[in-house]
């Protein structure tokens, strides 16, 4: 039994998720939410999805709201359409990246974008008052929404500096395997491929929410992707997660270029796109994303901001700085030119758009690119993360040191960024250099630090 809550909702096993629950975070966002205005609901293509979008149909209408239901469609759909339709908010039933054995909800306020800590707080207030339904005189109505993708396509194919080059795109033609586990991305993505003038061969993508195999995306779950690349002698495979808001990339050849690779071919593809344009030249990402970000605000005289970790607080840093792009480097693109959300689909179109800018294969693209290994990794560590973070400051004091999330450490040549855990006793380490052996030194370093407090 396991339920995780974080600043973008919560997630549960199965045998966890009770209709207490659904039923509580229903009545406590329905207080939060603005009045006199309709909530949207969509879900991934779990079939556990089903039963919850109908309670919180029920729940909602019975409380005098309307609902808008869009059905099977990915997340950042979902926030399109919040922001077009003025919604007071909504809930996008997943799990995100876990096993089908799982299911949970995020919730996005009337922006479309993700409650952020303040928000957060106020809504697991009225969590933890145990708020009840008051009682109204009429029940809300419910709508179904069909069109919700098309909507979303358009508004990323009509972005000025990518419609520009649509038809360039649409000559190409490119041959692409689409890996979206039978989830949301089923239907959006290839659609969208196709409307940019690709072949799209659908790997797994029926929208039944039958999971073919471990469902994030990282390299060793793609090899069926990977090999269907090869067999089909595609210009490239893509992956995305079951709400279809992380993007992984396969090249040319049957190899993962990695999740943290595509918010840099977004941010290239953007910054060539533009070239000729006065624009922002901010970007943001946050402080575990890898340094090519670094790379590539240097190549394009751009400057770099970096975030805590977590989506909501990528996007009020790049609101903050008006940034040209962001995102995460777990395959994560943020466009606000879109919206204001990570966007397999803006990706996507990005990435074709810097194929085509280029006239370069994506292997060709990435191997311009300066090696760097990243090394992720966790430890059991009980104690208050306070002391973890004196000892570094103390240990590389003459280092530059960020502690806005956890605790950045970068040298001139690697960086180690150490975080405690928000859902568990663990402390999370990831560090990047030139070489896998001097990341894993850098965490054998920080291993050492942190061994010694717990021995006192």
């Amino acid at each position: 039994m396991a339920i995780i809550s974080s600043i973008s909702g919560f997630r549960a096993t199965l045998d966890s998720l009770t209709s207490a629950i659904v039923i509580d975070y229903a009545n406590a966002l329905n207080s939060f939410l603005p009045k006199q205005r309709k909530i949207i609901i969509c879900r991934d293509g779990r079939t556990s999805g089903v039963w919850i979008e109908k309670m919180l149909q029920n729940v909602f209408t019975s409380l005098g709201r309307n609902v808008e239901i869009l059905g099977v469609v990915p997340t950042p759909t979902l926030q399109v359409a919040i922001e077009e339709s003025r919604a007071a908010g909504g809930i996008a039933i997943t799990a995100s990246h876990n096993p089908s054995e799982w299911n949970g909800m995020k919730f996005m306020n009337h922006k479309g974008i993700f409650l952020d800590e303040k928000e957060n707080n106020a809504l697991w207030n009225l969590l933890n008052k145990s708020v009840k339904k008051s009682q109204m005189s009429d029940f809300g109505s419910v709508k179904y929404n069909n069109s919700s993708i098309d909507f979303h396509i358009r508004k990323i194919l009509s972005i000025p500096f990518i419609k520009n080059i649509i038809p360039n795109i649409q000559n190409r033609k490119f041959n692409i395997v689409v890996d979206a586990v039978n989830s949301a991305g089923s239907f959006a993505i290839p659609k969208l491929l196709q409307a940019l003038g690709c072949d799209v061969i659908a790997l797994h993508c029926d929208g039944t929410g039958s999971f073919p195999h471990i469902p994030e995306p990282l390299p060793e779950n793609l090899t069926e992707l990977a090999e269907s690349v090869k067999k089909y002698d595609a210009d490239l495979g893509i992956a995305v997660d079951p709400d279809a808001d992380r993007l992984v990339i396969i090249d040319e050849n049957g190899n993962a270029i990695g999740e943290e690779k595509t918010i840099c071919i977004a941010i290239e593809s953007v910054f060539e796109l533009l070239k000729n344009i006065n624009f922002s030249r901010n970007i943001v990402v946050n402080q575990s994303t890898t340094r090519l970000v670094d790379y590539l605000a240097e190549k394009y005289y751009a400057s770099l901001y970096r975030s805590p970790v977590g989506e909501i607080n990528v996007v009020k840093k790049m609101q903050e700085v008006g940034a040209i792009i962001g995102g995460e480097g777990s395959g994560g693109v943020i466009l606000p030119e879109c919206h204001y959300g990570r966007d397999s689909l803006v990706g996507c179109a990005l990435l074709l758009a810097l194929l085509t800018t280029t006239n370069k294969k994506l292997s060709q693209i990435v191997d311009a690119y300066p090696t760097y290994k990243m090394v992720k990794t966790k430890q059991i560590f009980s104690g208050k993360f306070i002391s973890i973070q004196n000892a570094l400051q103390k240990k590389f004091a003459d280092q530059k040191i960020s502690t806005i999330d956890g605790i950045r450490i970068d040298f001139d040549d690697a960086w180690v960024h150490i975080r405690s855990s928000n859902t568990e006793p663990v402390i999370r380490i990831i560090a990047e250099a030139d070489t896998e052996a001097k990341a894993n030194l850098l965490i054998a370093n920080i291993s050492s630090v942190m061994e010694n407090i717990a021995e006192l």
